[in-house]
């Protein structure tokens, strides 16, 4: 499987995501603001993961078509913050104005945090077979990788390395969190909703993710310096104008694209020792997972 052919995913999730905000009563300022983040584009990887992992361990779509909007809606709701003012305080976010340019600084703060108690909401709204302790391990899963001790803990670590020049294992752990938490949630919440028996797929499953979750930053943080604001839909070079700590500055562009290289064949490793499978709706999963760490690697924006 491409991602060309993951496109009914796609459409599964944002269906999903116009159904929630749809039916949330609100001011409609509020779900213009919400809707203008989450149905905006952007490439999915998140939610590809959500739907790859739980179709690997078996669980039904109904199920991952919430786990995956409740991941999306967190992910948005970072995108918002991370550029307001008092963070990069960009303008464009694939090739829009970013929501505190389109509908000011205090709705785009209020739009970011209702997608974040909306993901919650989903999730303990589920209607499916889930048994009550998936739910609840999905839920925390979330919970944990978007809060202090992930997305946001490393959206604090990024802001403390501005003007500094850090060692390796220290701005690892700054996109561990700040990136990599996110995206391994989002692998090990779809696992979640399957059979949570096998225990050394799932284990297979969380060390692709997180070899993908670097990759995925080291790769941005290439494109900052190689890449063009057209093609980015954001302003490129904003890393170095902020002064943040990051692996070109940490270790030369050659040597950073080589680090990435080595995070996606070691994160293809982790996919091969699943073993092969027969069954086609499983090997759909598998074939989805290569397809989306080699969009990681090879993306230009």
């Amino acid at each position: 499987m491409t991602l060309t052919d993951s496109q009914v995913y796609l459409h599964r999730v944002e269906k999903r995501l116009d159904e929630a905000l749809t039916n949330t009563k609100a001011p409609k300022t509020l779900i213009d603001s919400m809707r203008y983040s989450t149905l905006s584009g952007g490439k999915r990887i998140r939610a590809l993961l959500v739907y790859a992992s739980g179709i690997i361990t078996g669980a039904k779509l109904e199920a991952l078509d919430t786990i995956a909007a409740a991941i999306e809606c967190i992910h948005a709701y970072s995108l918002i913050h991370d550029d307001l003012p008092a963070m990069d305080d960009d303008e464009l976010r694939r090739g829009k104005p970013t929501n505190h340019i389109k509908y000011g600084e205090a709705t785009a703060i209020l739009a970011g945090d209702a997608l974040q108690t909306l993901a919650f909401e989903l999730i303990l709204s589920m209607e499916s077979d889930l048994r009550d302790y998936q739910v609840r391990l999905i839920g925390l899963e979330i919970a944990k990788a978007s809060g202090a001790a992930g997305m946001v803990g490393g959206q604090m670590l990024d802001i403390e390395a501005t003007n500094k020049v850090l060692e390796r294992a220290q701005l690892e752990r700054v996109h561990r969190c700040k990136t990599g938490a996110l995206i391994l949630a989002a692998t090990r919440a779809g696992a979640l909703a399957g059979d949570l028996n096998n225990k050394e797929q799932i284990s297979a499953l969380e060390l692709y993710a997180a070899n993908i979750g670097l990759a995925f930053q080291v790769i941005d943080d290439i494109l900052d310096i190689e890449s063009s604001t057209e093609i980015l839909g954001k302003p490129s070079g904003s890393d170095l104008e902020l002064k943040k700590s990051t692996y070109p500055a940490l270790l030369g562009l050659q040597e950073s694209k080589q680090l990435a290289e080595n995070l996606y064949l070691q994160a293809m490793d982790c996919v091969s020792t699943i073993g092969d499978n027969t069954d086609q709706t499983q090997g759909s999963g598998l074939s989805m997972l290569n397809a989306i760490a080699e969009l990681i690697i090879k993306r230009t924006h």
